[in-house]
């Protein structure tokens, strides 16, 4: 028996022209690490809510391996979070998050996503989360993808624009005492099937249907 027998997520694997997003080894996970490590935004920049990213290196690596190894122990099928690696010729990049309560039955998802500094602006969040979304709208019968920004992280509202997202209101959240606003945006199934993702491909999802609250 193999890991994957017994986890089938292991043998999850999303390719794109440029990525391929899967779970990482633990050998992998140490490399993934090290791209958190070597920075994952600007001096000053403060784009997400737990700030995670402006530890110290060696935190921030602990955080990342920390964070991919208790996803898969606290899974659950009615709440699940999946971090998947972005790969580029066998190197990874960061991680795109696609996360859900209840699925089976509100057939909604969260995405969330960080890549190393140096892999920013060449459209690999794009691809990487169209990649991700692939997976939840015509694989596993999402109806509604959501996401949170800062008003001042363009990366992120950019990508959703891109992809179809509409405005859904605000959240505040509170962040080192101080109030903070997030803008919510919602891609629903009409608007998603007008993306193309005719170049990417989805293996080893039949195995995980069961994992993932669907038949």
């Amino acid at each position: 028996m193999t890991l994957t027998d017994v986890w089938p997520l292991f043998g999850l694997v999303i390719r794109t022209p440029r990525l391929e997003l899967r779970l990482p080894t633990d050998t992998e996970i140490g490399s993934l690490a090290q791209v958190a490590a070597d920075g994952v935004h600007e001096p000053g920049q403060r784009p997400f809510l737990t700030p995670w990213a402006e530890r110290p290196p060696q935190e921030r690596a602990r955080f990342v391996a920390q964070g991919t190894w208790s996803s898969l122990g606290g899974w659950e099928p009615d709440d699940w979070g999946l971090g998947l690696t972005v790969f580029a010729d066998g190197s990874p990049l960061g991680v795109v998050w696609v996360s859900a309560s209840e699925f089976g039955v509100r057939r909604e998802v969260s995405t969330a996503s960080w890549l190393g500094l140096r892999h920013h602006r060449r459209g690999i969040g794009t691809e990487a989360r169209l990649a991700a979304l692939t997976l939840a709208f015509d694989h596993l019968g999402a109806a509604y993808a959501t996401s949170e920004a800062f008003p001042d992280n363009a990366a992120s509202i950019g990508v959703s624009t891109k992809l179809g997202y509409e405005p859904d209101g605000i959240s505040r959240d509170v962040r080192d005492g101080e109030v903070l606003v997030s803008h919510r945006l919602r891609l629903g199934r009409e608007r998603w099937e007008h993306n193309d993702r005719s170049g990417i491909e989805v293996d080893g999802v039949d195995a995980c249907r069961s994992l993932f609250g669907v038949s």
